[in-house]
């Protein structure tokens, strides 16, 4: 009931002109920058991190959110219309969506996704409310070894997710831990590893680095691969039928529920719930043989699926500080910049502003809906603006939010520098995210483990002594092997699908 209470008074906060304004570009922006090809979520929310630091704590997160929700509804455009997904998670929606795009009806399908997405946010939001501050409280318990073996054991869940190999993963994980120790030691406080240079006793920014590693990368591979313009298929009405609707109702439902509450495991990812949701409806369906032909469950469900997951994501975000998935690996670096802690003290010292937070989410969805209808045929031109128009505009952005964190030229080198790291890291298919996840995270892990290491007269027992810890360790193991068979399975149908392997 306080849950319902503190939601209201996070409306309250959110509905003033100002407030709804940030909501809404944020909405816009997401949206404009996820339905470029090439161009997904994590991306989108690295492109424009940079845009919101101008802006107080509050409404700069508001629009972050706004930005990621956005972002994963244009995901769908460029699968439906041009037959790309974004990422991972957008292949099944191209098996049916594009097919359909084919026979005249992309409108239809685009409307439909645009409404599962709705129903699906709303669904996740809801168990957000419901949920994450049950988990914060219970978390409350945890002691530094408690903290320390459930963050080690949820890097070592989400690696298997990158679609690359384990041992690379653990190997750009040690890479962006070793990043993390520079700058001012926990517990001496004095600097350590900045090699003499003081610039580095300030350690490294995270936002360059995230900027580097996504946006200017992004570019440089643009203009290697040498995008161009693409056409799509025409759009018509993008308002679905009531036939339309009967049909897509119970498809959306299920993803939803399928996609969220897979979504709150760890290592179970938005790609996973996708295909599961397509398989699900080809199996429920009266005509199993009408799918991958242009069906419109073939639409409905993994969408819906896909946003319900990545909804589901932010439990274990906000109450425990652990991101399930590349683009909140990305927020959590965020929360985290703007002064915030993610995990169980979240809901007891930002109170208020997590709650805004909450609230704004639930109506940047409704504006999502309202305005990405009527703004089909827009986003669809969008899809074919030429990257060498769009590179330069991401390239501004990058540098002067880069500059504008510390007004230091060094991070706009730190940017430049691991723009070409991550074009390289690309290229060769090294996976950035367990870079990006120990370079967030590496601070809390050294604390909780030197914390934990005091507390037994340095005993590697204390882990398993302790019975949360050995329980999070059970739980942990039984998680892992779950999102290693279901990673394996999905791995395979993306091969079967798209005749290649995509980083999840």
């Amino acid at each position: 009931m306080d849950s319902i209470m503190f939601l209201l008074n996070g409306f309250s906060e959110v509905i003033t002109p100002s407030n709804l304004l940030i909501v809404l570009a944020g909405s816009l922006l997401g949206t404009l920058v996820g339905v470029l090809p090439g161009l997904g979520p994590t991306s989108a929310i690295a492109i424009l991190l940079p845009v919101t630091t101008v802006l107080d704590p509050v409404q700069g997160l508001m629009m972050m959110a706004g930005i990621y929700y956005g972002s994963m509804y244009g995901g769908s455009t460029t699968a439906i219309l041009m037959n790309i997904p974004g990422e991972s998670s957008s292949v099944p929606t191209t098996l049916d969506g594009y097919p359909l795009a084919k026979k005249g009806k992309a409108g239809t399908a685009l409307g439909i996704a645009a409404i599962g997405s709705f129903i699906a946010g709303i669904i996740g939001l809801i168990g957000l409310v419901l949920f994450a501050p049950i988990l914060a409280d219970q978390a409350l318990k945890f002691g530094p070894p408690e903290y320390f073996t459930l963050l080690l054991i949820a890097l070592l869940i989400l690696f298997n997710l990158t679609g690359f190999s384990f041992r690379k993963s653990v190997i750009m994980g040690l890479f962006g831990f070793l990043f993390s120790l520079v700058g001012i030691g926990i517990t001496t406080g004095t600097p350590r590893f900045d090699l003499g240079f003081t610039f580095l006793i300030g350690g490294f920014e995270v936002i360059s680095i995230i900027i580097g590693l996504f946006a200017i990368a992004e570019v440089l591979k643009g203009l290697e691969e040498n995008h161009m313009a693409k056409k799509h298929v025409k759009i018509k009405s993008v308002y679905p039928s009531r036939q339309d609707l009967k049909q897509s109702i119970f498809p959306i439902f299920r993803g939803s529920l399928l996609g969220f509450f897979l979504g709150i495991l760890p290592g179970v990812s938005a790609t996973i719930t996708s295909f599961l949701s397509y398989d699900l409806e080809k199996k429920v369906s009266k005509h199993p043989e009408k799918f991958g032909q242009g069906t419109i469950e073939g639409v409905a469900g993994p969408e819906s699926a896909n946003n319900a997951t990545s909804s589901g994501g932010f439990i274990p975000l906000l109450s425990l500080g652990i991101p399930a998935s590349p683009p909140l690996a990305v927020l959590l670096a965020a929360l985290m910049i703007y002064g915030l802690t993610p995990g169980p003290v979240l809901f007891e010292q930002n109170n208020q502003i997590v709650w805004t937070i909450i609230a704004s989410m639930f109506i940047g969805n409704a504006i999502l809906l309202l305005l990405n209808l009527p703004l089909v045929g827009l986003w669809a031109k969008l899809t074919e603006v030429p990257f060498g128009i769009l590179a330069p505009i991401i390239l501004l952005i990058s540098v002067l939010g880069a500059y504008s964190v510390r007004n230091s030229m060094f991070d706009v080198i730190v940017a430049i520098i691991f723009g070409v790291l991550g074009y390289l890291f690309q290229k060769y298919r090294w996976p950035i995210i367990p870079f990006i996840l120990c370079l967030v995270l590496g601070p809390k892990i050294e604390r909780y483990f030197i914390q934990s290491l005091e507390m037994s007269s340095s005993s590697l027992l204390i882990f398993v002594e302790r019975p949360i810890s050995l329980t999070i360790l059970v739980f942990a193991v039984i998680a892992l092997i779950i999102s290693i068979v279901l990673m394996k399975r999905t791995k395979k149908r993306i091969l079967q699908e798209t005749g290649e392997q995509m980083e999840f």
